[in-house]
């Protein structure tokens, strides 16, 4: 247990580095998706259907809108 504490803090550590050089677009799009991937997961899930579809489904369209907004910014 306590290694994977160590190893979901290194990952969040490393993701919130990793964003500082990305163009506006970019980081909307990265957003969006990992934002559209929760909650289409969960969504479909409480709805009694696949939380990988929903996951899927939701990353497609949150990484789009992640991309129409962060393209608006720039």
């Amino acid at each position: 247990m306590k290694k994977t504490g160590y190893a979901v803090a290194l990952v969040a550590a490393l993701g919130a580095t990793a964003c500082t050089d990305m163009t506006p677009r970019q980081q909307g799009t990265l957003s969006g998706g990992a934002i559209g991937a929760a909650a289409g997961a969960g969504i479909a899930s409480i709805a009694g259907g696949s939380a990988w579809t929903g996951a899927a489904v939701g990353a497609a369209v949150g990484g789009t809108a992640g991309y129409i907004k962060g393209n608006r910014q720039q």
